[in-house]
């Protein structure tokens, strides 16, 4: 075992499947020399060249065609995206053509391709560099869409990804970059359509990822000293939804809570809410709780952007008040 920060476990995926296999490469801004904006690709053109490091125009639409274009001849590229906000210029690839052309060639192309980089809110990087993409996403056939929150899974699911023979959205939190976690030295992967659960309980059903998994925590820490006693469960997989693992759940619980960091209208919390009354609204005792960031571009000013996204203090008087009696 050795302590590694989450940008690290990254690096250490991309450098073992590049070893690996020679078809895999990655492009971007500034991925090359530079060593990528958080520095997940630092020193890797040294070992790989630059062409398997390949440093591109400011210009997402066409690297990320010449992507798919690569994908589709056998290669396996990584695009990192220096902010995920910028891939929106790269919406039309992203969703016409990786997404769509395995099934719009009658399955004559594969697009085993990865999409990756930082995203979400952090601390006072303004609107347009403060988005959460997943649900702009999450309606395109033939996308997978993870979101990694410890070294540990991030490691082992970008492996996994860039193995799989399907575009995956991998989407990396800038404010997790510096998480510290004990790698194990062997290789190791890990399923793309899974959810982990961090913690069990009886009380109640806290669907989570990304960060907010440790605005939860923080929040399951305080309400355990009341008496109460949460499931916490890290999605991972927002694209197919582990609908095994949260209705397991479910069934054992009776109550659910959505904690997100994405907005509220039209956010993976509205699709997960519809889902669970379509699949599991026998099951439920109380109506599902949904918290997420407010519908509004995020603010630059610091105060004003932490009241934009969900707080501990709100998720632990959500299960005050949706389990009502204390243990």
């Amino acid at each position: 075992m050795a302590e590694t920060v989450l940008f690290n476990a990254l690096r250490e995926a991309i450098d073992e499947e590049m070893a690996r296999d020679s078809t895999v490469f990655l492009l971007g801004e500034d991925v090359g020399h530079y060593g990528g904006s958080y520095k997940v690709t630092k020193d890797l053109y040294k070992k790989y060249g630059d062409l398997r490091l390949l440093d591109t125009p400011i210009a997402e639409n066409s690297f990320t065609g010449l992507a798919v274009g690569a994908a589709i001849t056998g290669l396996r590229p990584i695009v990192e995206g220096m902010n995920m906000g910028f891939l929106l210029l790269a919406f039309n690839q992203i969703a016409n053509n990786a997404g769509m052309l395995r099934y719009t060639s009658g399955g004559n192309f594969k697009i085993p391709m990865v999409i990756r980089g930082p995203g979400g809110v952090g601390k006072q990087l303004g609107a347009e560099h403060s988005q959460r993409l997943e649900a702009y996403f999450q309606a395109v056939p033939g996308l997978k869409i993870v979101a990694c929150s410890t070294p540990y899974n991030a490691k082992g699911l970008l492996k996994s990804a860039i193995r799989d023979d399907n575009p995956v959205l991998f989407f990396e939190h800038v404010l997790l970059y510096n998480l510290k976690e004990d790698l194990p030295s062997e290789e190791y992967i890990l399923p793309l359509d899974k959810a982990e659960v961090v913690r069990f309980g009886k009380d109640v059903t806290i669907l989570t990822y990304s960060r907010m998994r440790y605005h939860v925590i923080q929040a399951v820490n305080t309400l355990e000293q009341q008496g109460y006693d949460p499931e916490i469960i890290d999605l991972i997989s927002l694209k197919p939804l582990d609908f095994d693992t949260i209705g397991q759940s479910i069934r054992k619980t009776h109550k659910v809570i959505i904690v997100e960091e994405c907005m509220r209208s039209g956010g993976i919390g509205a699709e997960l809410t519809a889902s669970i009354n379509d699949r599991l609204f026998d099951e439920l005792d109380a109506p599902v709780l949904r918290l997420a960031s407010q519908d509004i571009p995020t603010p630059y000013n610091g105060n004003l952007e932490r009241l934009t996204i969900v707080q501990p203090e709100q998720v632990v008087e959500a299960v005050e008040k949706m389990v009502a009696l204390r243990v």
